[in-house]
């Protein structure tokens, strides 16, 4: 048998005019890691990590004029049950896989900078930068990974790559600085 979460259903109505309500109340439950299961309806794990972010998406909603409630749920049988842990698995997953492609670009950035020898210190503060938003990155898809997916393992391998990358990529620049190569 799966094992039993249990599950908050958002039942969320926001008027169609203007949209950027809808969008913004979207926008911040996908943000919070709500999956969406059908028209209006939203699935969280039931878990202290999400209530902000939910009544982020309840305050709104509500100020679109629109409505937001939330039922729990669990599933009545172990194909029930994984129907929405399946759905917060693929968004946990593809959220994985897009970090990883990130993490990939970045580490492609630092090796095209060290072959054409680009040492300056305006492209290090860039390069850090860039390491700065995959680090918070890591930490809001860490925070709603509740399911401890094996991906969440190798983004955090992917990052320490990064970090391993970033450092060497410095060091370079300040021997560059000071003359040394």
């Amino acid at each position: 048998m799966t094992n039993k979460i249990k599950w908050l259903l958002l039942l969320v109505q926001v008027p169609s005019e203007p949209s950027r309500h809808r969008v913004a109340v979207w926008r911040q439950l996908r943000k919070t890691g709500a999956v969406p299961v059908m028209s209006g309806t939203w699935a969280l794990p039931d878990a202290t990590q999400f209530v902000e972010g939910m009544a982020k998406a309840r305050d709104l909603c509500t100020a679109a004029g629109g409505t937001f409630a939330v039922l729990s749920a669990t599933g009545k049988d172990e194909q029930s049950q994984r129907v929405l842990e399946q759905a917060f698995r693929d968004a946990r997953s593809d959220e994985w896989t897009e970090f990883l492609a990130d993490c990939k670009k970045f580490d492609a950035e630092i090796a095209k900078e060290i072959s054409i020898k680009k040492f300056t210190f305006a492209e290090l503060e860039e390069e850090e930068q860039s390491l700065d938003r995959l680090r918070r990155w890591f930490r809001d898809l860490k925070k709603r990974d509740v399911l401890q997916l094996e991906s969440a393992k190798q983004a955090e391998a992917a990052l320490s790559g990064c970090v391993a990358n970033l450092d060497d990529y410095a060091q370079q620049v300040y021997s560059a600085m000071n003359g040394d190569h």
